[in-house]
């Protein structure tokens, strides 16, 4: 593959799509504050090119996410959609209580209700439960994987099968990185547990986005995320554009096409253009 084209603008290479599938979480905002930037580069590719797409893997619905986005100053004409892989784990759980009352544990913090509020589920604990949904730690400030231990050994005696509905093992929030779902379901998996993951690598959420942008021809994917906004672009089709400036800051020591060829060999992706953080 060649190495990736580094830009001073989006401007540069826009003309060549038609839909843009962008991240949130490194992208948007950073946990703390929001880019006028970013938002200013989705504004003018939706007045002179086409439909903007945000991809998350949010554990959460649209409305609160939607939500998060008036305390980052995002407004809502800056994308047409939003597509999260909270609202492709509240599909799949509808569909699994369509038929009868499921019991569930949460495994997540009260601010991801919104995944499964309304739906045919009954909110138990470990011993009691048939399937766990997993949306992040209960208190990602001061827990990380380690402090779960106990329950997930106690999932795997059951052998429940888990839901993760945020496959991301780290997000940055302000100067910190934060423990997301993702880690809790690897430490899961190597214990023996099954999970079935949603969002960002896994092919079916671009299922979702594809059906968000009705003829589109050519999509451009932009993320910080290699694991996730850049291995799911690629094994989609789907250009990538890649954002330095997120949780990866701390590897990316220069934005040079050398450098960065380096880094996407390790993660086993590519990207059509990289730059350090998304502006028109």
């Amino acid at each position: 593959m060649p190495p990736p084209q580094i830009l001073s603008g989006l401007f540069e290479i826009a003309s060549e799509y038609d839909a843009l599938v962008c991240d949130v979480w490194g992208v948007l905002h950073n946990g703390h504050t929001g880019s006028q930037e970013a938002v200013a580069a989705l504004h003018e590719f939706r007045r002179s090119r086409g439909r903007v797409i945000l991809l998350s893997n949010a554990p959460r619905p649209k409305r609160d996410v939607e939500t998060m986005f008036k305390r980052f100053d995002i407004p809502p004409d800056c994308y047409d959609e939003i597509v999260t892989s909270g609202i492709a784990a509240r599909i799949d759980l509808e569909a699994r209580a369509k038929d009868r009352r499921l019991r569930m544990f949460h495994l997540g913090p009260e601010r991801d209700r919104g995944i499964f509020e309304g739906l045919n589920l009954e909110e138990t604990n470990i011993a009691n439960a048939e399937i766990v949904l997993n949306s992040g730690l209960f208190d990602d400030d001061v827990e990380t994987p380690d402090d779960y231990k106990d329950r997930l050994a106690a999932m795997k005696a059951r052998n429940l099968l888990m839901l993760c509905a945020n496959p991301d093992w780290v997000v940055q929030r302000g100067g910190k990185l934060i423990w997301c779902a993702g880690a809790l379901a690897d430490a899961y998996e190597k214990i023996g547990g099954p999970v079935i993951y949603y969002g960002k690598p896994k092919p079916e959420i671009y299922d979702l986005v594809r059906a968000s942008a009705p003829g589109a021809k050519r999509m451009l994917a932009i993320g910080d995320g290699m694991h996730t906004d850049i291995k799911g672009a690629n094994a989609a089709c789907i250009d990538a554009l890649f954002i330095a400036d997120g949780i990866h800051g701390g590897d990316v020591a220069d934005v040079s096409p050398g450098h960065l060829d380096e880094l996407f060999a390790k993660a086993g992706v590519h990207a059509r253009a990289a730059m350090r953080a998304l502006v028109w």
